[in-house]
């Protein structure tokens, strides 16, 4: 039989052990909060100075278009609103913050929250953030009817070949980017893509979207095959993990007729930064590996948020005629 002192002692020590922890579980979650508001000011910053590479070319390819074809103003509007901080890449970013800083109860553990800080930090990184503007830049280019050249991807035509893809017409690469719409089901029960706003406009100029169809055969964009794990909050992730749960039970074991669409990755890149390259290989949700790597990563993050890079290669090459 154990002394009782001897399971006091050790009682003690645990309780010890595990108040230890949680006080450095609670210095990385501020750690990253400190950084995740200075990387989001800096990229606040770049943009407003034009620095941001594709948000420049963002707002050419919205300028060309609306002359080309001016009866989409107001949709190429609100897809050039990207390249500002009023777009919801940027105002999504914001909003994560304020609930990770002042919501902590709204996650299921601290480890998430330190995930969804560290996915934040990553997010506002100017060349991360640059990448992702590929894709309004790519719907913008698309519609000019190959007047304007894709960015960091390649034509559409060999896209679509490369990956056996459908192609679900402009605003395709928007397609199960929460910032821009939502998956909703029909009074039958058909999950298709809602968009959100202004954006609802693509409705007028395609078809509907079907979850089923668009799960299968999606083409490639940087949101679904490099930004996912960043540009989504960790109630959005949970939401389309439970779309591929009831489309998956919806088709039972028939797995010919359903797979994820994020089962495996779609090529079509062209050119990524190496900040995209580096994020592409690991993930930051709650299910990810231990806190002894979270801590790791962080430790990491707050050494070189001091050295973070302000000054990058700005210049910005003119839209030209896709082939």
């Amino acid at each position: 039989m154990n002394h009782p002192k001897v399971g006091a002692f050790l009682l003690f020590w645990l309780v010890l052990f595990i108040s230890g922890c949680s006080d450095k579980l609670g210095e990385a979650i501020d750690a990253n909060s400190r950084v995740a508001k200075l990387r989001l000011n800096t990229l606040a910053s770049e943009l407003d100075a034009g620095q941001v590479r594709n948000a420049t070319l963002l707002k050419q390819y919205a300028t060309l278009l609306k002359q080309q074809k001016p009866d989409y103003g107001p949709l190429i509007d609100e897809l050039a609103k990207d390249a500002t901080t009023s777009g919801p890449m940027f105002t999504g970013l914001q909003k994560r913050l304020k609930q990770a800083i002042d919501s902590p109860q709204n996650f299921v553990s601290k480890e998430e929250q330190l995930a969804e800080l560290e996915n934040i930090v990553e997010a506002a990184n100017p060349d991360l953030f640059s990448d992702a503007l590929s894709d309004p830049i790519n719907v913008l280019a698309d519609m000019s009817d190959g007047k304007l050249a894709r960015v960091n991807a390649v034509s559409k035509q060999s896209s679509l070949q490369a990956n056996g893809a459908q192609d679900f017409g402009d605003g395709s690469q928007l397609v199960g980017n929460p910032n821009y719409g939502q998956w909703s089901q029909n009074s039958n029960g058909v999950s298709f893509w809602e968009w959100y706003g202004m954006y609802a406009l693509f409705s007028n100029l395609t078809r509907p979207v079907l979850y089923d169809s668009w799960s299968r055969n999606r083409d490639y964009s940087y949101y679904n095959d490099y930004g996912r794990s960043r540009y989504t909050s960790p109630k959005q992730y949970k939401s389309q993990e439970q779309q591929v749960a009831r489309t998956s039970k919806k088709f039972g074991n028939n797995n010919s007729k359903f797979s994820s669409p994020y089962a495996k990755s779609r090529t079509g890149s062209s050119q990524v930064s190496s900040a995209s390259q580096k994020a592409k290989a690991t993930t930051h949700f709650a299910s990810r590996s231990s806190y002894s790597n979270a801590k790791s990563k962080s430790s990491r993050t707050t050494s070189n948020s001091s050295s973070f890079r302000t000054n990058r290669n700005t210049s910005s090459r003119s839209p030209s005629r896709g082939k």
